[in-house]
């Protein structure tokens, strides 16, 4: 296909992650997690977050945040979110459908949650006519792709446990924004107070596979075995989704494959924030770059460029690097734009 600007989903497998696929390809091992690939991974998420680390393996972001949420609320109980969350804007309803539970979209002005935007919906209803919220759900990076400053992060979590609530965070790109922060995802998620992490794999160098992490381990030890079966993300081949973490998790791979997909795109930013046409629109703190264009523009640019026109409105582009993009194809997207303005 023509290269793609378009998400960091387009990204081939890091070659440290497919060979430890096939290192993993060889003679039997027991499934559903019984294997010897899975505990070792398991192991590397506890030396990364600590010894209470409650670990499952899921194949996806949608079916990791859904058995995630799931194991922390009621029917009758809601996650409160941004407006602009996965969890709400791109995942068809699936945590509403499969839980019962509500989704409760809150509009910020860029992405981020914070105390103002949640106080006006916990001071709602408390009876049975309403939705009781129990989760609060942020993401990390943001899917305009900001970050939270860590005090942000433990402001929230402060906030949230001091009304009865838990704090979810979404890191499909938690590496991204631990690598543009300088720390570590232990640091923005754990060390903060946040009770549940989906860390993100596949949009960082793996074939598939997310990892839902419990940080107390009585949250979740007798439901969530449960939950990932009925949510049907048990892997049975599990050593497959394993092996990939344990690689990314060694070495520091996962901040290597992060810091270069946000290098890449600080790259673009630089080269592309000077063109007449182009206007920024957003922090451009990760591997994620919005911008408006002129329409016409933005159609001729695509067809030599895959990317997508984030809103249509505006209307606003969205262009994404990752773990592989090249100096190269920085360059040769950045000459697509300057002629596709200059006809």
């Amino acid at each position: 296909m023509k290269r793609s600007f378009a998400s960091d989903n387009n990204a081939p497998i890091a070659p440290e992650i497919l060979a430890a696929i096939l290192e993993a390809n060889h003679g039997d091992a027991v499934g559903y997690g019984r294997d010897e690939w899975t505990q070792r991974a398991i192991g590397r998420f506890r030396e990364h977050f600590g010894e209470r680390t409650d670990v499952y393996f899921a194949f996806n972001g949608t079916g990791a945040n859904v058995v995630a949420l799931s194991c922390v609320t009621k029917p009758w109980e809601a996650v409160l979110c941004p407006l602009t969350a996965h969890l709400q804007t791109d995942e068809c309803g699936a945590f509403e459908r499969f839980t019962g539970s509500k989704v409760i979209p809150i509009p910020t002005r860029d992405g981020k949650l914070r105390i103002a935007d949640l106080e006006p919906y916990l001071h709602a209803g408390h009876d049975e006519h309403h939705p009781q919220p129990r989760v609060i759900s942020i993401s990390q990076s943001t899917e305009y792709g900001d970050v939270y400053e860590p005090d942000e992060v433990r402001e929230l979590c402060a906030f949230a446990h001091a009304r009865g609530l838990y704090v979810h965070v979404d890191g499909a790109r938690i590496s991204n924004a631990a690598a543009a922060l300088g720390t570590t995802p232990r640091a923005l998620t754990v060390d903060l107070g946040v009770d549940i992490l989906t860390f993100g794999g596949t949009k960082n160098g793996l074939m598939f596979g997310e990892a839902i992490c419990f940080f107390d381990p009585t949250l979740a030890a007798n439901v969530a075995p449960f939950a990932r079966k009925q949510g049907m993300q048990l892997a049975s081949k599990m050593r497959y989704v394993a092996a990939q973490f344990e690689a990314l998790l060694t070495e520091d791979r996962w901040l290597r494959y992060a810091s270069h997909a946000n290098a890449m795109a600080a790259r673009l930013l630089e080269r592309i924030r000077t063109i007449e046409g182009v206007r920024i629109t957003r922090n451009a703190r990760c591997n994620a770059i919005f911008a408006t264009m002129d329409r016409a523009a933005i159609a001729r640019a695509q067809e030599r460029v895959f990317f997508y026109t984030f809103d249509e409105a505006l209307p606003e582009v969205r262009w994404m690097t990752h773990w592989a993009t090249t100096e190269d194809d920085i360059d040769d997207f950045v000459l697509a734009v300057k002629e596709s303005l200059a006809t």
